[in-house]
């Protein structure tokens, strides 16, 4: 049996003929009973089945909405022992819903976090969990683990789980430039993943967005420098963070995760300065793309920008092609682009914004562009979730990836 995965964005104005069309198509199947405008499809194949994720394109109210519609579970799948390392945190939180979401072939959920929190319950598809050692974690050899737990965690623990043979996707900065570990973001590089990677890293989240929109046109036009501009949500420094930007509005005083406030205010440092003048997060965006588009010669530059918004990271990217390019192919190609929304109407003042971004998975783009200043040169802004997409989603799409490749 085969199941499909509906994802919607949606609007009023639908097309009556593909409505009708559509609409009979899958009420025939008895799984899905208010179907609109259908805008496109992809397939994805897990464990030798079809998986099928179908776009529809709503509007309401100038909002992107998203639905996601269960049709027929495989009951034939081979079902998961998954630790979730960090299984109280922000992107842990996010890693456990994603996983329900998508519904990953969760057989048996061990939710992992620091021995403060051990004897604590989280709960996943509606069942209550013990949280757990990461001890007992390794001893009932769970088939992959997932660490969002920090980069201290991920160095002293990751390598032990890895030698009881237990494959972690891990979300800190601990492994990523690592030359013996790979940097993966699915749509790009997931073909370089083996069976004897045990320990697989996480990609930043800033990098992930920029890449996933980057790697078409990479293709196509050879990228030679990117400068990048972000400006990214609180959510990506954790619950401290968005805590205080709730104090601060609410006039409340409050332990602060910045030095500064940030509520009214844009702080242009991300992670600690290095001796360069940069920081590492920006330090991060340069050798993370290079590593991931497996292309050395890409010169980046980056500021980092942390703003006062919750819903996802945006970022004004400015890049240079070795080739010159047709706008028209560059939208034409956004829209074909897995993991990738086009979201670019000038004319009705439409463009990607992270509250439109907040709890998708794709990565939007749109202000697209030439740059006036200087030859085969392209602006665009770039626009995604940072837990899901930049976190959480990219962990569990690799983890998909495993299992369909029978590396699990």
């Amino acid at each position: 049996m085969q199941y499909l995965s509906c994802i919607i964005f949606a609007t009023r104005e639908t097309n009556n003929e593909t409505y009708k069309t559509h609409k009979e198509t899958f009420r025939s199947k008895g799984r899905l009973r208010n179907v609109l405008y259908v805008t496109r499809y992809s397939t994805a194949f897990l464990s030798g089945k079809v998986f099928y994720f179908i776009t529809f394109k709503i509007k309401q109210q100038a909002q992107w909405i998203r639905f996601h519609a269960d049709w027929t579970k495989n009951e034939n799948m081979k079902q998961l022992k998954v630790a979730v390392v960090g299984a109280t945190g922000l992107v842990g939180t996010k890693m456990l819903q994603v996983l329900a979401e998508r519904n990953f072939p969760v057989g048996e959920l061990i939710p992992v976090a620091s021995e403060k929190s051990v004897g604590k319950e989280v709960t996943f598809k509606g069942k209550k969990y013990k949280v757990v050692s990461m001890t007992d974690a390794i001893a009932v050899k769970p088939a992959v683990a997932i660490f969002s737990a920090g980069g201290g965690t991920s160095l002293e623990w990751a390598p032990k789980f890895a030698a009881a043979g237990i494959t972690v996707i891990d979300n800190s900065s601990a492994w990523r430039m690592d030359p013996t570990k790979p940097l993966v973001v699915p749509e790009i590089n997931a073909d370089i993943l083996t069976t004897k990677d045990k320990v697989i890293a996480n990609p930043n989240c800033s990098t992930i967005q920029m890449v996933v929109a980057l790697n078409p046109l990479h293709k196509k036009y050879n990228i030679e420098r990117i400068v990048v501009s972000t400006y990214q949500s609180v959510t990506g420094t954790g619950v401290k963070a968005v805590t205080q930007l709730m104090n601060e509005r609410n006039g409340i005083q409050g332990e602060m995760a910045y030095k500064y406030p940030i509520d009214l205010n844009v702080i242009p440092q991300i992670d600690v300065f290095l001796d360069n003048g940069y920081t590492k997060e920006e330090m991060k965006m340069v050798n993370e793309t290079r590593k991931i588009m497996r292309d050395d010669s890409i010169r980046v530059t980056a500021t980092t920008v942390r703003i006062p918004v919750m819903g996802g990271h945006s970022e004004s990217v400015n890049v240079q092609f070795s080739k010159d390019f047709d706008l028209a192919e560059v939208k034409a190609l956004m829209k074909n682009a897995p993991g990738v929304v086009l979201v670019d109407d000038p004319a009705t003042q439409q463009y990607p914004m992270p509250m439109d971004a907040h709890e998708k998975d794709e990565v939007f783009v749109g202000r697209l562009r030439r740059d006036e200043t200087q030859p085969n040169t392209l602006n665009m802004w770039v626009v995604s979730d940072n837990l899901r997409k930049g976190a959480a989603t990219n962990a569990v799409q690799i983890a998909e990836y495993l299992l369909s490749k029978d590396l699990l």
